[in-house]
């Protein structure tokens, strides 16, 4: 899985690709951990070219949600591909979740 960061001026955006899953979830929280701990704002967490997902990955988000929120913060899904939100739907965490 590959994973940018790009900082824009309300929110801080997270580009994964490829597989998100229990092999992946050590390079998410490399890139995540920094920008959930000392942004308070908006985090995106762009799914649009993510092409599997498993329970790890789903939970590393959640992981991430709770801690923004607990920030005062809001964690978004952006763009969740065809097979990503399937899982979200199929879990319930499209009602846990902001997905724009």
């Amino acid at each position: 899985m590959n994973v940018s960061v790009a900082l824009a001026d309300t929110e801080t955006v997270l580009s994964l690709s490829g597989r998100f899953d229990a092999h992946e979830v050590e390079a998410y929280r490399a890139a995540a951990d920094p920008v959930v701990d000392v942004d308070s704002a908006s985090i995106v967490v762009d799914l649009e070219a993510v092409n599997f997902i498993d329970s790890s990955a789903l939970a590393e988000l959640v992981r991430s949600m709770k801690h923004v929120r607990e920030r005062g913060g809001e964690l978004v899904l952006r763009n969740p591909s065809d097979p990503v939100q399937i899982i979200l739907e199929l879990t319930g965490l499209d009602l846990a979740f902001t997905i724009t």
